[in-house]
């Protein structure tokens, strides 16, 4: 089933007569369930793709949908709102509040989503993610690899249908990408999601179902790995 889908996304910055075109007409779909890596040197669009398909930036021109919901149709609170119930964020840079500990963190887009948390829900993530004996410690206390756990487990609290990862490993050792990547394939199937992940690691891309490669703003290979 298709959970997430782009058409003919263009996206340009600058005036129109020397305009820069980051993103030129990319359309790709996703399957619910899916792992898929994003390829691509630096300056080629991951980002601005990525971001785009977060809705945390707007396309000059295209189309966005995700279960099936247009996302530039929507108002700007429905948006935001769809946002943190159907997508969740994995950022290279952890993304940590200080002053919160482990289980704070984890348990802060449900808080924001004016929700009730489901602490059985919550315990299982830090139990998956090995983080059972991190959740009263602050981030500071904490290695790159536990850091990156934590934000794994953040962008998992809300139970959302697609995760979003902008180089998750890129701050990690060898060892500690391999465990990131191990944890985060252990999620997405346990709890059922899909991931969309951008990396500049072909060893780690190898890992996914399927390999999009970027250049210049446009696709240049789509291909299934065997």
């Amino acid at each position: 089933m298709e959970i997430l889908k782009a058409k003919n996304i263009c996206k340009r910055y600058g005036a129109k007569d020397t305009n820069v075109t980051a993103l030129d007409n990319v359309s790709i779909s996703i399957s619910k369930g899916e792992f898929v890596c994003i390829l691509g040197e630096s300056g080629s669009g991951k980002s601005t793709l990525l971001n785009i398909l977060g809705s945390l930036d707007t396309p000059t021109s295209g189309s966005i949908f995700v279960d099936g919901v247009e996302l530039l149709n929507e108002s700007e609170e429905n948006l935001s709102i769809f946002r943190r119930r159907k997508i969740g964020f994995i950022f290279q840079s952890y993304n940590l509040i200080p002053v919160l500990n482990v289980e704070e963190n984890i348990c802060l887009p449900v808080l924001l989503d004016n929700k009730k948390v489901d602490t059985g829900y919550i315990y299982d993530i830090i139990v998956t993610l090995g983080l059972k004996d991190r959740k009263k410690h602050l981030p500071s206390e904490l290695s790159g690899g536990q850091k990156q756990r934590v934000a794994i487990a953040r962008a998992l609290a809300n139970k959302p249908s697609i995760l979003l990862a902008d180089e998750p490993t890129g701050n990690l050792d060898s060892k500690n990408s391999k465990e990131v990547l191990k944890l985060l394939k252990l999620s997405i199937k346990k709890y059922n999601q899909t991931l969309l992940m951008i990396t500049h690691n072909l060893e780690i891309a190898k890992e996914a179902d399927r390999i999009i490669t970027l250049s210049d703003g446009k696709i240049i290979r789509n291909e299934v790995n065997c």
